[in-house]
């Protein structure tokens, strides 16, 4: 009984013809059967690549599939199976030329091919063909003739294609083969197109999500800075990716007092500036920063100083925190127009820079803290600065100061002052301060080198 991919055989040479056929009737008919078979390969070709262009859905490709191998190799039907996810061989499609058998071969197939389980999204056993060529014999009876052929995507089988005939003298030439192969090679081609189809649609639907994702977290950061009597302010964040881990904000800590609107009021109103940086970075950094933005601000309305406000956002946030194995740091200052004093605590975030506009020297704002959600009942420190007229504060993140160059070499923390110290003395405001430093920090790393961290500053001026 033959068995799947038989040795190659020539192609029929007539050698049983009559003797009296003279040399030129035979190369006469050897031309044109060679003609024939080379149309046969053309239709065939241009078939399936019609096919593969016009079918959107991989079911109506695969429908054609047993069709065209029984039409090309001149056999009496054509079966597809295809290996499952499950680890199930399934028979995929079935082309039978006799409708009136249709239904007992495809039964007979259907039942073989239940017989077979392979290992869930591994790799077919290597004598499971043999079981399925086995299996196909015992149902189908001893007067068919099996041939078949793999259905190989990426070098790994994904099922067999087969060629059924009842004719005894039906033989495996190779023609027939390749014919076969030709195919088996386009419907693989076809499932590739398929799962990468499908891929691509699930990209573009995380990439959508990601976008909407990113479009909420740009919509939570300040849109513009508040207007504070005495001060002004700007601010830049810049992601490395769409969603980021970096957090900045401004907060009126009076919004829960009913008081009237008069200048003096807005005068004695005092500001929450905060800065952060959640460990990580992507859609878990951005979702956590989204979480603490709402509980800081709920903590800021009760009244608290820094470092109480640090303290009950820490407990708060713990639990959440240690689940996911991630950590913020955040720097939280509260500034009082009206007398100029900057109150703030730190958990051990990179303390913010202060200009003196008096001695044109920077010094550091920190206190002692650990990081959010480290340890549930750290403590905090308060602190203050009084502020003078000129002098300039830097909040940043560990994105500027990380910054790498494409040798290596961090654009560090000496350069990162240097350049608050040479920008707060010649760059007019705020905004041409924040302009300069991510200018320096762009330049280091390279024009055409995108930052691997979020980069965050946050300058506050004193009029």
């Amino acid at each position: 009984m033959p068995v799947s991919q038989l040795p190659s055989q020539p192609i029929d040479n007539n050698s049983s013809a009559a003797t009296d056929v003279t040399p030129v009737v035979a190369l006469k008919e050897l031309v044109a059967r060679l003609h024939r078979e080379q149309n046969k390969i053309q239709d065939l070709l241009s078939s399936l690549g019609f096919a593969l262009r016009s079918f959107n859905n991989l079911n109506q490709f695969l429908e054609l599939i047993p069709l065209m191998a029984t039409r090309v190799t001149d056999a009496d039907g054509s079966a597809l199976f295809l290996y499952k996810p499950n680890g199930q061989v399934r028979l995929e499609q079935l082309h039978w030329q006799d409708s009136g058998q249709r239904k007992n071969i495809r039964k007979a197939l259907e039942i073989a091919s239940s017989q077979i389980t392979l290992l869930p999204n591994a790799a077919p056993l290597a004598n499971a063909t043999g079981i399925l060529d086995d299996q196909m014999h015992r149902y189908l009876g001893p007067d068919v003739q099996i041939f078949g052929t793999a259905i190989l995507v990426k070098h790994t089988e994904r099922g067999w294609l087969y060629v059924l005939s009842r004719d005894p003298e039906y033989s495996w030439t190779e023609t027939r083969q390749k014919l076969v192969r030709l195919v088996a090679d386009q419907t693989a081609v076809a499932i590739e197109n398929d799962e990468l189809a499908v891929e691509l649609r699930k990209k573009e639907r995380l990439d959508q999500e990601l976008e909407i994702g990113a479009e909420i977290q740009r919509r939570l950061l300040p849109r513009q800075c508040p207007i504070i009597p005495g001060a002004v302010l700007a601010a830049r964040c810049k992601p490395a990716n769409r969603v980021g881990g970096d957090y900045y904000d401004f907060i009126a800590t009076n919004h829960n007092k009913i008081q009237p609107k008069t200048k003096d009021s807005t005068e004695n109103s005092r500001w929450g500036l905060v800065i952060g940086d959640v460990m990580g970075k992507g859609v878990p950094a951005g979702l956590i920063m989204t979480m603490m933005r709402g509980m800081l601000r709920g903590e800021v309305l009760h009244g608290n100083s820094p470092a109480g406000i640090l303290q009950n956002l820490n407990r708060v946030m713990y639990a959440d925190l240690e689940n996911s194995h991630r950590f913020v740091t955040l720097f939280y200052s509260e500034y009082n127009p009206h007398s100029r004093i900057l109150s703030y605590s730190n958990a051990a975030h990179n303390p913010p820079l202060w200009w003196h506009a008096a001695t044109k020297t920077v010094s550091r704002l920190d206190t002692l803290g650990m990081l959010i959600g480290l340890d549930a009942n750290s403590q905090y420190e308060d602190a203050q600065a009084q502020l003078e007229p000129g002098d300039t504060i830097i909040y940043y993140t560990d994105g500027l100061t990380d910054a790498a160059a494409a040798g290596g070499d961090r654009f560090d923390e000496d350069n990162f002052v240097a350049g608050f110290n040479t920008a707060c003395k010649y760059c007019n405001g705020p905004e041409e301060i924040v302009d300069y430093l991510f200018d320096q920090v762009e330049q280091f790393i390279g024009a055409d080198k995108q930052n691997t961290d979020d980069m965050t500053l946050v300058v506050l001026q004193i009029l």
